[in-house]
């Protein structure tokens, strides 16, 4: 479940910022890091949303921001 997580939060990360991820693909390596760093906090953030409403037993509302 985490890998299939992960793999979403990159291309999330890819939509949003294409330009990054070229970047992350260049010679500097702390720029991958930095785009996998993003992607597995994403990730972390979508597993505890995906928590929270298995455990409240209720559909997904947004909240406007």
């Amino acid at each position: 479940m985490r890998k299939l997580l992960v793999v979403g939060a990159h291309a999330v990360c890819f939509i949003v910022n294409p330009i990054q991820m070229r970047c992350a693909h260049g010679e500097e390596a702390h720029r991958e890091e930095t785009f996998n760093l993003v992607a597995v906090a994403l990730a972390n953030k979508m597993a505890r949303i995906a928590f929270a409403i298995l455990r409240a037993r209720r559909s997904y509302r947004e909240i406007p921001a």
